[in-house]
């Protein structure tokens, strides 16, 4: 294709410093077969390579400025425009986050092309701004270098929010210095061994995690489980315990007292003094497993009477009312499963994930009361979910979630939110670990179904395509295998058997 009105010249900053700005009009043509993930808007090769290496990738001249230059308008800070000729390579971004993105590609290019890249050029733009993965290490811990390894791969393939599960059930994962019992008791044990080492991040870890995924452009989303799912804090400090029955006998926080909204508060402070990011996810999900001793108890029953709440999913309701309230005093917004929707919650003040598949109608109510949603439909999206028939250990429930269901998505519910488009902010990968208890287990869960993920939460949909993605595949597969990942070999699922996995018979549905 002829160039046209390409313009080299100096710039000098406000602080003085002078970049190299490139100015380049031009159509984009189709896309081609360049092995880059997420797949680009648009790719336009040229003749000729660029020789990259250590001294080379110090040469790579970056504008930062508020309208990409081939269009002249403005676009989502994470999107930046590549031009790679036989001497130079030209990155032009709205932001940091962009130049970023571009230099991950940059990256992808010259291991494909074993430091040779071919000249071309590429503009790239999200789909969505939340491009997420969930990892659950309350019910298995995988430790610091796991996290940052699997914070390099994220950054890798453009997806931007780490949720992180640290409480649950099974283990609390996070040092809190007034509630020395919280990591003492709390963080002893895991789903399939109650008596297991405590096993924790602390406070300095957390740090210096949050600050290594800042550096890749990934927000660290913290999880704080309530009122359901709170079995280790009850362990720890029984006096918030709501109670409950069975193998749940610590289930839930006590929705009554005083001393509980106390304690939430005072472990609010702490986690929002290590997590800059705008969110807290407080849970909210599944309170009904495990709160029947609030059916019974006097003190209960009595609250329940004297605030007008009519039963104990109204006390459920005000306590996500009170969660809320308490996370926006701290400065932040509550982020909840889906049942939050029913707790009669400023859309101002919550930001709702949609994990119900099988509950369409919960999405919709969401839309129509105008929260923000991101999507993580258990179907297509969880990672604890067997990929392939011949699998074993995993769940199946009602099916399984191959690559190709997670590469399609979300197109085939895009009519649930039809005129409410603005509305979701993005999608999401979720473990769980009931049956992910070692590494190896947990990159073949994850891989190769998070690249899919993060092709389908960037690329647009015109510009997704299956037969190119399984062409692209293999080798990033082999990226992975340098890495030492052990991932799913959908081609030569022979060349990679299943790892086993913990034998436990599920009880909950989520998390």
């Amino acid at each position: 294709m002829k160039r046209t009105n390409r313009t080299l010249f100096i710039h000098n900053t406000a602080r003085g410093r002078i970049k190299f700005l490139l100015l380049a009009l031009f159509a984009f043509q189709g896309l081609q077969a360049q092995k880059l993930f997420p797949a680009p808007s648009a790719i336009e090769t040229h003749k000729g390579t660029f020789s990259y290496d250590e001294v080379s990738a110090k040469c790579v001249r970056t504008t930062i400025s508020k309208s990409l230059p081939a269009i002249g308008i403005e676009y989502s800070d994470e999107a930046y425009q590549l031009e790679i000729t036989p001497d130079s390579i030209f990155i032009d971004a709205t932001s940091a986050k962009g130049a970023f993105y571009a230099r991950q590609a940059i990256k992808q290019l010259a291991r494909h092309e074993r430091g040779k890249i071919r000249c071309c050029r590429i503009y790239s733009s999200p789909r969505y701004a939340w491009r997420g993965f969930m990892l659950d290490e309350s019910r298995h811990f995988f430790g610091k270098e796991k996290v940052k390894q699997y914070l390099d791969l994220m950054a890798l393939l453009h997806l931007n929010v780490f949720h992180w599960h640290l409480t649950d059930e099974p283990g609390w994962r996070i040092e809190i210095k007034k509630y020395p019992k919280l990591t003492e008791i709390g963080a002893v044990g895991n789903w399939h061994d109650a008596q297991a080492a405590p096993q924790f991040y602390t406070q300095d870890d957390i740090r210096e995690i949050v600050a290594y995924a800042a550096e890749r452009q990934i927000m660290v989303v913290p999880e704080f489980d309530m009122p359901g799912h709170a079995t280790a804090v009850c362990r720890a400090y029984p006096e918030v315990s709501g109670g409950g029955e069975g193998r749940w006998k610590h289930f839930t926080f006590h929705p009554c007292k005083e001393e509980t909204y106390r304690f939430i508060s005072d472990v609010l402070d702490e986690i929002v003094a290590l997590f800059p990011a705008p969110y807290i996810h407080i849970g909210g999900d599944e309170v009904h497993y495990g709160n029947q001793n609030w059916f019974t108890d006097p003190e209960i029953q009595n609250f329940i009477k004297e605030k007008g709440l009519i039963n104990e999913t109204g006390l459920e309701h005000y306590f996500i009312r009170r969660a809320a309230d308490l996370v926006a005093a701290k400065g932040k917004k509550m982020i909840g499963w889906d049942e939050i929707v029913d707790a009669g919650i400023s859309p101002s003040k919550a930001l709702v994930m949609w994990w119900r598949h099988d509950r369409k109608y919960q999405l919709l109510k969401a839309l129509e009361q105008g929260y923000q949603v991101v999507l993580t439909p258990r179907r297509p999206l969880y990672g604890d979910f067997v990929q392939d028939a011949s699998h074993k250990v995993g769940r199946y429930w009602d099916g399984f979630n191959p690559l190709q269901d997670i590469y399609a998505f979300p197109e085939p519910i895009s009519h649930l939110f039809k005129g409410y488009e603005d509305q979701i902010l993005g999608m999401q990968f979720t473990l769980w670990t009931e049956r992910i208890a070692d590494g190896k287990r947990l990159d073949f869960m994850t891989f190769p179904r998070l690249i899919a993920l993060a092709e389908s939460a960037w690329t647009s949909p015109k510009e997704k395509d299956w037969s190119r993605f399984c062409m692209r595949l293999p080798s990033f597969l082999e990226y992975l295998k340098e890495q030492g990942i052990y991932y799913f070999d959908v081609v030569h699922p022979q060349e990679t058997p299943e790892p086993g996995g913990p034998e436990k018979a599920d009880v909950l549905q989520n998390g």
